[in-house]
């Protein structure tokens, strides 16, 4: 007889659901288009607002969640007299990194992309779609002398109705330090009320994720009948280009950044990195891989004290070197499936914004791909284009996992050679 509590153990990853939801909407939608215009109608009637509505409960819970954590994060810093150089040496590295990861994405993606061909006249019903999910009206490419004006909001609160979400970063980076400088029995209850924020807007993200195989279901279906078999093809794509170019970026950069910077053989440095990556791997999770990259840090690249007690717990929760390149890749692929051309300038709101807003991603399953949001929204792409990554997320994020955790111990090793140099002074 079986065990109660051993089936209801046996229930699927919600990965796996949301990758069912979006293979049975596919299916789905390509047999609608296979049948009467009237059945395509009727369809969409159906699916069309479901995916909206899964889309808007999303959006909703961004920008609250982005500018709480921020808040947050940087009112609640340690103080940089006890961390020392450590904070300021890991945040410029942190900075460096992220931003470089994210424009090495932003170049080399939109050509890869442009080798998979998507049919214009799907596209050009993509973009009606996202036109009926989130309607306004398109807004013109500022210059660059406008684009610089415009990151210091002069209403906050008009950044946020208008989903500027880079203006909101530079507001809530600024709220942080100016936060963590005043009266500190003042300070407390402001934290507290933002702790509150994201604390709620997490649980909130749960219960829509419960919902995600539904809502990936329903924005699958139109987007097969209108896109067909090409849109398959671009998903495959996707995957590819993800993987290649996160890969590369460790191999590459990180890597490389370890056996300079750190002056750790490069061979050394791979083979005390696999422990931790494998955990991360298969866990999808840097949190998970925390300990062995402690360990790691401690007994094979034996980094002093102030690496692997402070550093690698700072690092695991706030540096993500690999989303930087994954989820530039991500947007822009949503991009080139609806269609939209993206220039230089947009280019690089896209990889400012991910370098910035990667410090807020939730710890959460699809955390990465919610955080996207306020990107596709600075980028003028559809924001439904999250329901399509949500549904082939679990390969790109085990590799975007992986080069977090590299990119975790290549900065710990550089930190802790200039910790040793410092000792040495």
């Amino acid at each position: 007889m079986s065990n109660p509590t051993t089936a209801r153990g046996a229930r699927l990853p919600l990965a796996a659901q949301v990758l069912i939801g979006l293979v049975a909407g596919f299916s789905l939608g390509l047999l609608v288009a296979t049948r009467s215009e009237q059945t395509a109608s009727i369809a969409l009637a159906i699916a069309e607002p479901v995916g909206a509505l899964f889309v808007n409960a999303i959006r909703m819970t961004v920008i609250p969640l982005v500018v709480a954590s921020l808040i947050v994060a940087v009112a609640t810093a340690p103080d940089p007299r006890t961390v020392g150089s450590v904070g300021v040496r890991a945040l410029v590295l942190f900075l460096v990194i992220l931003l470089a990861g994210a424009a090495f994405a932003a170049l080399l993606a939109p050509p890869l992309f442009a080798l998979v061909p998507i049919d214009p006249a799907a596209t050009a019903a993509l973009r009606a779609t996202a036109t009926s999910v989130a309607p306004g009206k398109a807004a013109a490419i500022p210059t660059v002398g406008q684009w610089i004006v415009e990151l210091v909001p002069a209403n906050p609160f008009k950044a946020a109705s208008d989903g500027a979400i880079l203006p909101l970063i530079v507001f809530a980076l600024a709220s942080g330090i100016a936060l963590a400088r005043i009266a500190t029995d003042r300070a407390a209850v402001v934290i507290r009320f933002f702790e509150g924020v994201n604390d709620t807007m997490i649980l909130l993200v749960r219960w829509i994720l419960a919902f995600a195989p539904l809502g990936v279901f329903a924005l699958a279906i139109p987007l097969a009948i209108r896109a067909g078999g090409s849109a398959a093809g671009a998903l495959v794509s996707y995957i590819i280009v993800a993987v290649v170019l996160t890969t590369a970026w460790c191999g590459l950069v990180l890597y490389p950044l370890a056996a300079v910077g750190g002056r750790i053989p490069l061979m050394q440095f791979a083979r005390a990195c696999l422990p931790a990556q494998a955990v991360a791997f298969g866990s999808r999770s840097s949190m998970a891989a925390l300990p062995v990259m402690i360990e790691t840090a401690r007994d094979r690249m034996l980094l002093p004290p102030a690496i692997t007690g402070f550093f690698l717990p700072l690092a695991t929760a706030t540096f993500r070197a690999g989303s930087a390149v994954a989820q530039t890749v991500s947007v822009i692929f949503v991009a080139h499936l609806f269609g939209v051309a993206l220039g230089p300038l947009q280019l690089a709101t896209i990889a400012i914004t991910i370098a910035l807003t990667t410090f807020s991603i939730p710890a959460i399953p699809g955390g990465s791909i919610l955080v996207l949001v306020p990107v596709l929204l600075a980028a003028h792409v559809p924001a439904e284009g999250i329901g399509v990554l949500l549904g082939v997320d679990t390969i790109p994020d085990m590799f975007r996992t992986t080069g977090n955790v590299t990119g975790d111990l290549s900065v710990a090793a550089v930190l802790g050679r200039a910790r040793r140099g410092d000792a040495r002074r």
